[in-house]
């Protein structure tokens, strides 16, 4: 499967040396409802496709993870781009998290799983490509860093855009821990694309995010946990609760 646009940079650890970090905040902005529950996907076998990459060395191997991470990977199968904008809209409103939520809730109920309470380590990758960029380039550099990363293990998702007419783009990546990222971030492929990164993007930021969710999958929440990159930001903690969940 020949994919040429997706972005070099899938963890952390891949970016050049120069680095801002961000501040952390813990602002609550809103609240919601999850209004509607979704019907859970038919339980695949052992391996997912996760990643716009279909080959093996790109699927995700749900017998290394725990009950927690094998329904989340399962539930974000169903991730979905809101809007055409997702290269500068805000994180939260870009994709369809209530759905999300709502199959999660769906499959762990199918299963009689009592969720305990766990968070996820979140990252958004936005970048700007000059036109000088070969996409054919960019996408055989990020496609030897997925399969790297999916071999280190825990990488639950990954999702990437095409550059609007200014060359903005977004890419995200859900992860079991941030430790996992970081494992992923090391090998041999993500140092080669690291190093590219400075002539591929003439702007890159990485924004972390972690997701919470709680016991009984009774709310979440999407928080800042900083970011790294030629630019940086402030983002503050969204959070969800279904108000007809006692606590």
């Amino acid at each position: 499967m020949a994919i040429s646009q997706g972005p070099v940079i899938v963890a952390e650890t891949q970016a050049p040396n120069t680095r801002h970090g961000c501040v952390k905040s813990s602002i609550i902005v809103s609240e919601s409802e999850v209004d509607t529950v979704p019907t859970p996907s038919p339980e695949p076998g052992r391996y997912l496709v996760v990643s716009p990459y279909t080959e093996q060395e790109h699927l995700l191997d749900l017998s290394t993870l725990d009950a927690e991470n094998q329904l989340l990977a399962l539930a974000l199968t169903q991730l979905r781009c809101l809007r055409d904008d997702y290269a500068t809209a805000p994180y939260l409103d870009t994709f369809n998290w209530h759905n999300i939520i709502g199959s999660l809730r769906a499959l762990a109920g199918q299963r009689q799983h009592a969720w305990r309470k766990t968070s996820f380590y979140v990252v958004a990758f936005r970048s700007r490509i000059p036109p000088t960029t070969i996409y054919a380039e960019l996408g055989t550099l990020d496609k030897a860093a997925h399969a790297e990363a999916t071999s280190s293990g825990g990488f639950l998702k990954y999702w990437f855009g095409t550059p609007d007419t200014e060359g903005c783009n977004l890419a995200t990546c859900v992860w079991r821990s941030h430790e996992d990222a970081k494992k992923g971030g090391i090998g041999p492929a993500h140092r080669k694309a690291a190093g590219a990164a400075r002539h591929l993007y003439s702007f890159w930021k990485i924004d972390r995010h972690r997701l919470t969710i709680e016991e009984g999958v009774s709310g979440w929440s999407i928080s800042d946990v900083g970011c790294v990159g030629v630019l940086s930001n402030h983002r503050p903690m969204l959070e969800f609760r279904d108000r007809s969940v006692p606590w």
